[in-house]
């Protein structure tokens, strides 16, 4: 399931999606579309607008061309919360409210107050009888609604509110190897976080609060994360770890390789996405997470 938060609108005639964050002082749009085997981005700008003056949010959406678009844009990790738990034996048409009484004592704030959606964790057939997983996703409705209408406001058709997590699995999901596993660390100013892949699938799903200089937690780390997903997924065999492209080189990845059993290896972007011409690891950083939301593709509901 890749629904997180989904909106269904109509009128949107681009391909592909706009993934749009809206910032304190300036609102980034980055299009990516479908090509192929290799997604492309077709542009990556960011434009100013003032809080103070909210019609200038609309301006510059529609100077972008914004109405054209599926718009997408993700929740800050404050802004929500994604708990693992064991997926509860209902109806598919049953399976929210099943989910959220079986959350509604893991939350910061009451359920009642909760938009809530689902990642489900699949069992590959032939990995013998397990409990099934899924992650559930929590963000107070007054998040939800405030997004919804600042979009509408300003003229962005807003078709899904998603998270970093699918972002990053959507990132990783273009360096998997078949039948293989992979593990994804990426920092951004919001900290770290470290995702679990397996055929495109959502295995795992970290926050870290320590920073990218700070090595051997960052091992240990690591190390538990990897532990946790043999012992919970023993179907699981990884191929390496991703680190993500660094405005900085903090010979983090140097630390790791020299540790781990894995290969470790850069999340280098141009190797999944054909790129704006120019770009560095510093323009994959900024837009590293933008680009994972654009990459979003559809699958059924559950």
């Amino acid at each position: 399931m890749r629904n997180i938060f989904q909106r269904f609108l109509r009128g949107a005639s681009a391909r592909g999606w706009l993934a749009v964050d809206i910032g304190e002082s300036s609102v980034s749009f980055a299009h990516v579309v479908p090509n192929g085997g290799r997604a492309l981005v077709e542009f990556a700008e960011e434009r100013p607008w003032d809080p103070l003056e909210p019609k200038s949010l609309e301006r510059a959406a529609r100077e972008l061309g914004a109405k054209r678009y599926r718009c997408t844009t993700l929740l800050h990790p404050s802004q929500y919360q994604i708990v693992l738990v064991e997926a509860p034996p209902v109806k598919p048409d049953e399976l929210r409210a099943a989910i959220r009484w079986r959350v509604k004592d893991m939350l910061d704030f009451h359920v009642d107050d909760a938009t809530i959606d689902v990642l489900d964790v699949p069992v590959p057939a032939g990995a013998g009888q397990r409990p099934r997983s899924m992650y559930a996703v929590a963000a107070r409705n007054d998040t939800i609604r405030a997004t919804i209408e600042r979009f509408e406001g300003a003229g962005m058709p807003l078709a899904v509110i998603d998270i970093p997590d699918a972002a990053q699995r959507n990132l990783a999901a273009c360096f998997e190897a078949a039948g293989r596993a992979v593990m994804a660390l990426v920092f951004d100013h919001h900290g770290g976080l470290i995702t679990v892949n397996y055929a495109g699938e959502l295995y795992l799903s970290r926050r870290l609060d320590s920073g990218p200089h700070q090595h051997e937690r960052i091992l240990v780390e690591v190390q538990r994360s990897l532990d946790h997903c043999e012992r919970t997924y023993p179907f699981l065999s990884f191929d390496r770890v991703l680190v993500g492209p660094p405005a900085d080189d903090e010979g983090l990845r140097e630390h790791l390789a020299a540790s781990l059993y894995l290969r470790v290896e850069p999340l280098d972007l141009a190797q999944a996405v054909a790129l704006p011409a120019g770009w560095g690891s510093r323009e994959q950083a900024k837009w590293l997470k933008l680009i994972g939301a654009g990459l979003r593709t559809e699958k059924k509901a559950l």
